[in-house]
């Protein structure tokens, strides 16, 4: 199969969240993966759509959020593209260590590394992207 590339911009307004989410889970749901595969790489969706909202873009409506689904016969390639300065991914701290166990932020990354096979950033004076990529097949298969 070709590579098929899906489009689509979101106003970095936390309301629109959701529309975003159903955006994923529709276009995805044609996607030959797993129930527990999908559902897990819609949660880093939601978790790497909302990081570029609030974060990168700081809830700025007049900002927007890029996304491209890229999908071809052995991957799918997801890229958040917001308007913000970017970070540092290891000055993140661990959630899973004692004394950020009980924060409320910091979980993000945390969850799309463990849900996704590949989350890579790439920084520009532009903005960042987030990159999520899941192979279609496990490796177990």
């Amino acid at each position: 199969m070709k590579t098929k590339i899906i489009e689509k911009k979101f106003r970095s307004d936390p309301k629109a969240l959701p529309e975003a989410e159903e955006f994923f889970i529709k276009t995805l749901k044609k996607v030959e993966l797993s129930e527990e595969r999908f559902q897990k790489l819609i949660l880093a969706i939601s978790e790497a759509v909302s990081n570029s909202v609030k974060h990168g873009n700081k809830s700025n409506p007049q900002k927007f959020v890029k996304s491209t689904i890229k999908i071809n016969d052995d991957e799918i390639e997801i890229i958040f593209e917001d308007e913000g300065s970017g970070f540092n991914p290891d000055d993140v701290p661990d959630p899973t260590v004692r004394e950020n166990i009980l924060k409320e932020s910091g979980r993000g990354i945390h969850i799309m590394r463990a849900f996704v096979d590949e989350l890579k950033y790439d920084f520009s004076e532009k903005g960042t992207k987030t990159i999520l990529i899941v192979r279609i097949k496990e490796k177990n298969e």
